[in-house]
């Protein structure tokens, strides 16, 4: 199955055009896939928040590129119909343009049809080497999160005017080098309005207010598995955090009181074979080679 998505179309979906705001869920593995898609989502991303939600780690620093290709190809072999993105993990794309190109194509040979990468004039280069590859590419201002050390943290960008000046002029910047999109994380709302309205390439929302062309959420907030990090724009839509305990200790439950497997959930033979393997209390025959009659 394919996709009716492709970056030229994205690249033109723009709400005050008259469309629907784009839907973009983050997926690691098949399942997920599956179930993003049959949910309606326009575009799956691969982000490298894999690394906090589904590897462990405190942070989205120690993720490699061979762990989102792995997680890549996993995602793309559910066929999924919907436009496969994904992120470009830290020191993927900061050395040089050929290693930038490369990690890209590694993406795509995965199975992403567009690769992600955070960042803003600096990273504009990179943004031109992977486009004239043929690589379509989505860019990712605001909050940041590999650049968490220099930051200083997960904190709200472009509260100043100085600042989202400066974020309007870098997404300008972006869409101009090649991006078909741009992510816009834990801005203001009416600075994530003013970069949209100023960009005729569609911008997609986490924290950065209504007005975006789409938005996106990682799949393990949206649906209470991840809770460690609970940001102001999460909406949790389910617990399956306290759901799924719940299920797999009543498991557990069941195991030690020898409630489970019932007789309706075990396999059964016939009597005679029952009979002649002396299961109803007749020695088993006993040959001082048990491998004679093999």
């Amino acid at each position: 199955m394919g996709s009716n998505w492709t970056a030229p179309k994205i690249a033109k979906h723009k709400v005050s055009d008259g469309e629907t705001p784009l839907v973009m869920l983050t997926a690691y593995d098949a399942p997920g896939a599956h179930m993003v898609v049959e949910a309606g989502t326009d575009i799956i991303l691969v982000g490298d928040s894999l690394a906090m939600v589904v590897l462990g780690y405190e942070d989205t620093l120690q993720v490699t590129i061979d762990d989102m290709a792995h997680h890549t190809a996993a995602v793309a072999r559910a066929e999924p119909d919907a436009f496969i993105v994904a992120d470009l993990p830290w020191m993927s794309y900061h050395v040089s343009t050929e290693e930038t190109v490369k990690n890209a194509a590694k993406l795509i040979r995965a199975g992403a049809k567009a690769v992600k990468l955070e960042g803003g004039q600096d990273r504009v280069r990179m943004v031109e080497a992977i486009a004239s590859a043929e690589i379509p590419v989505m860019g990712h201002l605001g909050l940041t999160p590999q650049s968490v050390l220099s930051l200083g943290g997960y904190k709200v960008q472009g509260r100043t005017t100085n600042a989202a000046v400066k974020l309007s002029y870098e997404a300008k910047a972006l869409a101009h080098a090649g991006c078909f999109a741009i992510v816009l994380e834990c801005v203001p709302s009416l600075v994530g309005k003013m970069i949209t309205d100023s960009l005729s390439i569609p911008t997609i929302g986490i924290g950065a207010g209504p007005d975006c062309d789409g938005q996106v959420l990682v799949f393990h907030d949206l649906l209470g598995i991840y809770q460690e990090l609970q940001p102001k724009y999460v909406r949790t839509y389910a617990n399956l955090k306290e759901s799924t305990i719940t299920a797999l200790s009543a498991f557990n439950n069941d195991v030690r009181d020898k409630n489970f497997p019932t007789e309706e959930e075990s396999y059964k033979i016939s009597a005679e074979e029952a009979e002649e393997l002396g299961l109803y209390g007749a020695p088993l025959p006993v040959s001082e080679d048990p491998l004679a009659s093999w």
